[in-house]
């Protein structure tokens, strides 16, 4: 394929932090301690730590020979790598989530390396390292592993931890939460009163407004924090009498809609939680202007650290938050057999020989610790046979990620082959800010990759999903802004009557079609 044509629509869609080639691992075989560089591209904008000049990265360089030049997109990242398909030429590895369908596609177009082959040729190690179970789930019907994930995890993980945790989390700020007396928001009546309370005592914090409800970002898809969040909160179900269910239509999940309308109506959502992109809401989160938000904690932990370096007091804490008339838990999810991301190599991949080997080396137990803990004595020591992170390096991870990530990069700064599982063996001790987030999702946190949806983009229902979450990105905003609640029942009708239109049976259908067929995989009743 075309390296020149890669090379021109790289500079123009996206960034790179370039590698810094290490010393070469002194066990490799004569032909491959020759240092090399490989591209690897992160389909995510916000990712920004470089390889090299920290004390992970140049382990791991010392150990496998080899540099990384990280590449990540500028702009939507959609658009961007399908750029990079259109021009037929890809960096030598690629990561991005496992539901893009761009993942298929380079399958399909015979743009990357069958794993199992590269390891079989180049580096039997790499059955010994891989997860057996991850394996199995991605190996196609071909009998070809095209791609590894990143925190997978099955049934069985949940049944032997208790201390795995979901990202989705209901967020207040501390001093204002503690302010208002601790108020119960699980109710729709406790949660409307406490928010108004906060609006009227705390009109502004350090001079700026203060944004009474934040959330994640609104996207053509609609906003994770109004929708699937917002249901998980509530316990909505996933399924009913065996069929996957319609969870937007739930009453548990209108009547909370409702209030979100009313409070939007008095003002209370802002028009900054409509328009923000993440680089506003990160500005801020960093200056504490939200008050409580239903909101993922894994990517607030830097911000939360900066919070807690400036006012101990100012930082973000988990309480329970939106419930069900019952009163029922939330239901969160936590990781599934899919994992977040998935990482392929290339076929304009010159060195598959060695980027295999980082595979392997990653994937191990011994990788897994570096990624993790760092290197013993510089970024932990061993006490009792137990690794313990040095206080300074704690101290700094808790109060300033970016700069241990560009001294240590450790504790998962490159997290593309992540195994939560294997690293709970070394699992320090909770520590603010961020531990009482974590902690706190514990006894919620469920097995749901039963309810994982993945549907072909070129197909008829991969249309009709496509079509209808759109249509919802535009109704979404259209009932928490409508003026009355007659207004919001007929917008709520017209969404309903339209994504028929758009072949919501058909989705529904092939929705209860997957769930069936992976809890029968994964043994689930």
């Amino acid at each position: 394929m075309r390296k020149g044509i890669f090379w021109a629509v790289l500079g123009a869609l996206f960034l790179t932090a370039c590698g810094i080639s290490g010393g070469m691992a002194g066990d490799m075989a004569a032909g491959e301690k020759e240092p090399v560089t490989l591209d690897w591209y992160i389909n995510f904008t916000w990712y920004s730590t470089p390889w090299g000049g920290n004390v992970v990265s140049d382990a791991i360089t010392e150990k496998t020979g080899v540099s990384v030049n990280f590449l990540s997109p500028i702009g939507n990242p959609e658009e961007k790598f399908n750029a990079l398909l259109s021009s037929d030429s890809l960096p030598d590895i690629i990561t991005l989530g496992w539901w893009e369908n761009q993942a298929d596609e380079m399958i399909e177009r015979d743009m990357v390396y069958a794993l199992n082959e590269l390891a079989d040729q180049y580096d039997p190690y790499f059955w010994e390292a891989a997860d057996a179970a991850a394996v199995s789930w991605y190996t196609k019907e071909d009998g070809n592993l095209y791609c590894y994930p990143s925190s997978s995890f099955t049934p069985k993980d949940y049944e032997e931890h208790d201390n795995l945790g979901s990202n989705q989390t209901f967020l207040v700020r501390k001093d204002i939460y503690e302010a208002l007396g601790c108020p119960d928001m699980s109710t729709r009546e406790g949660f409307s009163d406490a928010v108004k309370r906060a609006a009227r005592m705390f009109p502004q914090v350090d001079g700026y407004p203060l944004i009474p409800i934040g959330s994640h970002e609104f996207t053509n898809t609609g906003c994770v924090s109004f929708d699937q969040y917002l249901q998980n909160f509530l316990a909505v179900p996933c399924e009913k009498d065996g069929k996957f269910y319609d969870r937007y239509t739930d009453p548990e999940y209108i009547g909370w809609l409702k209030t979100f309308r009313e409070l939007g109506q008095e003002g209370y959502l802002t028009n900054d939680i409509f328009i923000d992109q993440r680089t506003q809401m990160e500005e801020k989160l960093a200056r504490g202007q939200y008050f409580c938000m239903i909101y993922q904690r894994t990517d607030m932990t830097g911000l939360q650290s900066e919070l807690y370096t400036k006012n101990l007091d100012r930082i973000y804490m988990a309480v329970d938050g939106p419930k069900n008339t019952a009163g029922d838990d939330p239901v969160l999810p936590g990781g599934g057999i899919n994992g977040w991301t998935v990482t392929f190599i290339s076929k304009d991949c010159a060195s598959p020989d060695r980027a295999i080997k980082l595979f392997s080396y990653l994937i191990s137990e011994e990788g897994q610790k570096m990624v993790y803990l760092g290197v013993e004595g510089v970024t932990y020591d061993m006490v009792d046979g137990k690794p313990v992170v040095k206080k300074e390096v704690q101290e700094l991870l808790s109060s300033d990620r970016g700069q241990y990530d560009a001294l240590y990069g450790a504790d998962d700064a490159y997290w593309m082959f992540q195994d939560n599982v294997t690293q709970l063996k070394w699992r320090q001790p909770s520590v603010p800010p961020n531990g009482q987030l974590e902690e706190w999702t514990f006894p919620y946190t469920h097995y749901m990759a039963q309810y994982d949806m993945r549907f072909d983009r070129n197909s008829k229902v991969g249309e009709a999903d496509i079509n209808i979450k759109e249509l919802w990105s535009q109704t979404l905003p259209g009932l928490l802004l409508a003026p009355s609640e007659e207004e919001f029942d007929r917008i709520l009708e017209e969404f309903v009557a339209k994504r028929e239109e758009l072949g919501f049976a058909l989705v529904m259908e092939e929705s209860t079609r997957q769930m069936r067929e992976t809890k029968e995989k994964l043994s689930i009743q």
